[in-house]
């Protein structure tokens, strides 16, 4: 019962809010700082190669199942194409599951490209402008950008999971600024559910 309520919040957020709560700016090593900022930086076009035509069918029986999915939230199929082939590069190039993401998204900004929550974090992914200087280019502007906020999102999340021991429940906790509760995750589980393919 909880967990309905819970994503029955998620599910009816006003269009004018974000979910996030405050990423803290925490003290990186340089190691981790450069090994952040190559990832987030590294250019590539996010149109998969596929070494199988088996690979490729997955996929696309993946991005059209998803693309009926996300018709009520983004209704210009062309975007919503764009929008769903860049989460899967993304998602995938930082080692994280395509439904996991577009339950992030889901909860974190609902969809909304430009979404902004009151501690300042933006766009789809629900990024901290701090995260723009330490490990990109310093323009926090560009976190309205889908690719950059997606790439942001992905690496930001993969490396909490690395902190965190791949424990996904503090991982997210950590990507919300709200470490060890579980109402966050708890709604990115929920909303992660949606987005799940039937085996």
């Amino acid at each position: 019962m909880k967990r309905r309520r819970l994503l029955g919040a998620a599910l009816a957020l006003p269009l004018g809010s974000a979910r996030a709560g405050a990423q803290r700016e925490e003290d990186l090593s340089d190691a981790v700082r450069s090994a952040l900022s190559a990832a987030v930086s590294a250019e590539a076009p996010p149109h998969p190669e596929f070494p199988s035509t088996a690979q490729r069918m997955a996929y696309l029986r993946w991005l059209t199942a998803m693309s009926e999915r996300l018709q009520p939230r983004k209704t210009e199929r062309r975007t919503r194409i764009e929008f769903l082939e860049t989460l899967w590069y993304e998602s995938r190039r930082a080692g994280l599951e395509p439904d996991l993401v577009l339950g992030v998204v889901q909860v974190e900004s609902n969809f909304r490209k430009y979404a902004v929550s009151s501690a300042g974090a933006r766009g789809y992914m629900q990024v901290m402008p701090f995260w723009a200087r330490v490990i990109g280019d310093g323009d926090a502007g560009r976190l309205f950008h889908m690719q950059t906020n997606l790439r942001f999102g992905c690496v930001i999340l993969r490396h909490y999971l690395e902190r965190e021991a791949g424990d996904l429940f503090m991982a997210l906790g950590r990507y919300n600024g709200s470490r060890g509760r579980a109402e966050y995750p708890n709604l990115v589980f929920g909303a992660r559910r949606q987005w799940m393919l039937p085996d």
